[in-house]
């Protein structure tokens, strides 16, 4: 198989990631839990990941929260700052894990829509959105349709100028882009461990520097006698038993990152959507939705073949071996924003273990299954 569908999930992971889950899995109960041996190797495995993770994107341990993905986080994250019928500001790539909650909220959602890969524009559109003032901004790092990056520090030092608390949706971009919540000054941010962090699924973090709503409520191996939650992290976000195996591999995916870089990673990335880009905008039975410089666009790319349905695209590629995804990516917001609601897109995305020669595979096979 030709697998382009990163976005989603890296599904090839670094060997030392199966190893370290089978190992958890074999040596580790729960953390906070007991004195015994099986449960101490948890604790310091969890310390170990909150420590690694916190190096990586400027946070203390204390500040980082194990979730189950970026949804998680960022329903967290939403609800912590914005009350029902409140006020909040998006760009207009957001992700329904954004928007759906901010929908169930009633709030009220004022779109900081651009245009694709204009990042003054998009500086713009925050900045006039902020004059009306907000219970907090979210904005995405990284489309995750189009891969446009938008200029998140930008819009991190219009927050602190105005005063409005800032939640980063980091999900293309954690272990790709810098990404660091002491120099964003962000509330939170929020990302999953099963895409470029090379994690399992079901893995995710939530870096906090803003007081937090339990999203549920439960054990968690301190304070056992309060019937509220601990009024500390990561415990008052941390209700239940933890993925220890899930943890593991989360750690052996941020140390695999961490020995490449995220910049080599980010370079191999561009690479192959610049080539791809170019392949598909040489032949005239495409479009192409690319940046034309390389900084501003990472992880994916999105096209339209012209004449064929995307889902019908999809389909013929994954018949033949090759797995991309099409239709709305659970983004209409950046659909409409693109305008590309009608349709919705194909699109590739690549990993650290993506080869040049796939992309060159598959977009041969774009052209003679188009015809």
């Amino acid at each position: 198989m030709i697998y382009l569908d990163s976005a989603a999930t890296t599904f090839q992971k670094p060997a030392t990631v199966q190893r370290a889950m089978m190992h958890a899995m074999h040596t580790m109960s729960s953390p906070g839990r007991g004195g015994y041996a099986a449960a101490r190797a948890a604790d310091e495995l969890l310390f170990a990941c909150r420590s690694e993770a916190g190096e990586m994107f400027g946070a203390e341990a204390d500040q980082v929260v194990l979730t189950t993905s970026a949804t998680h986080g960022l329903n967290i994250a939403i609800k912590s700052l914005v009350p029902p019928g409140g006020r909040a500001i998006v760009s207009g790539y957001e992700h329904n894990a954004v928007t759906r909650v901010l929908h169930a909220l009633d709030a009220e959602v004022i779109v900081a829509a651009s245009p694709l890969f204009d990042r003054e524009a998009c500086i713009r559109a925050f900045s006039d959105a902020l004059a009306c003032g907000a219970d907090a901004v979210i904005c995405t790092h990284v489309s995750n349709v189009f891969g446009f990056v938008l200029p998140i520090e930008a819009v991190a030092e219009l927050c602190r100028d105005e005063g409005v608390p800032l939640i980063v949706d980091a999900s293309q971009s954690a272990g790709v882009l810098d990404v660091n919540l002491k120099d964003l000054g962000a509330a939170f941010i929020a990302m999953p461990g099963h895409k470029a962090l090379y994690g399992p699924q079901g893995t995710g973090l939530l870096l906090c520097a803003h007081e937090v709503k339990p999203l549920i409520e439960g054990g968690t191996g301190s304070e056992s006698l309060r019937q509220e939650m601990p009024d500390f992290l990561p415990d008052r976000l941390e209700a239940g038993t933890h993925n220890v195996p899930g943890a593991a591999g989360l750690l052996a995916g941020i140390r695999f990152v961490r020995r490449v870089t995220p910049q080599r990673i980010a370079r191999h990335e561009r690479a192959l959507l610049r080539r791809a880009s170019e392949n598909l905008s040489a032949w005239n039975g495409a479009e192409v939705f690319a940046a034309e410089r390389s900084e501003d666009q990472c992880g994916a790319l999105s096209f339209i073949v012209r004449g064929t349905q995307p889902e019908e695209t999809a389909r013929r590629l994954a018949e033949h071996g090759v797995a991309v995804r099409a239709g709305f990516h659970c983004a209409p917001f950046a659909h409409r924003t693109a305008g590309t609601i009608e349709s919705g897109t194909v699109r590739i995305s690549v990993s650290a273990f993506t080869r040049p020669e796939e992309i060159d595979t598959a977009l041969r096979l774009v052209r003679s299954l188009s015809k």
